[in-house]
């Protein structure tokens, strides 16, 4: 049975931090977006790198992953030695959580590198979505409450 828990907390853990990301590419918006004027400005991609975005830190992970290490120390031993098994289980649980989360949740990226038609160049990084980038070719970047995207 606490096996069975252990295995419910640690799917449970995978949905959560999932369902928890948000996407950070350019052809993703938040529903915040949406009927919000938007400033852009045109330019040509200098350079397309690939990066990667760590993944989310919220605590999901730890708390879940020391449930469920919690739960399965706790099964190991009886009286004293089941009381520090849980412990055990639950730091162990907590890191191996923690990391998972992260892990679940990092994605892959595009740093790029623009030089705009007014003679300023930036870099923008984003999560990568539908579009793909080449060097060379024209973009747009768009920009709104504090948001920037590149887009074809």
């Amino acid at each position: 049975m606490k096996r069975i828990l252990s295995v419910v907390a640690l799917a449970a853990l995978s949905v959560v931090a999932t369902g928890c990301a948000t996407s950070q590419s350019g052809d993703t918006y938040s529903r915040d977006e949406a009927r919000r004027v938007m400033t852009f400005q045109e330019g040509t991609l200098q350079a397309v790198r690939q990066v990667k975005l760590e993944g989310t830190k919220s605590g999901i992970g730890t708390v879940a992953g020391a449930v469920a290490g919690g739960i399965g120390g706790s099964g190991v031993g009886q009286g004293r030695g089941a009381a520090v098994a849980a412990v055990v289980g639950a730091v162990v649980g907590g890191v191996v959580g923690s990391a998972a989360e992260e892990g679940i949740t990092r994605e892959a990226a595009w740093e790029l590198t623009v030089n705009l038609d007014n003679g300023k160049s930036m870099v923008i990084v984003q999560a990568k979505g539908e579009d793909q980038f080449v060097p060379g070719e024209r973009v747009r970047v768009l920009q709104s409450g504090g948001t920037t995207r590149v887009t074809h």
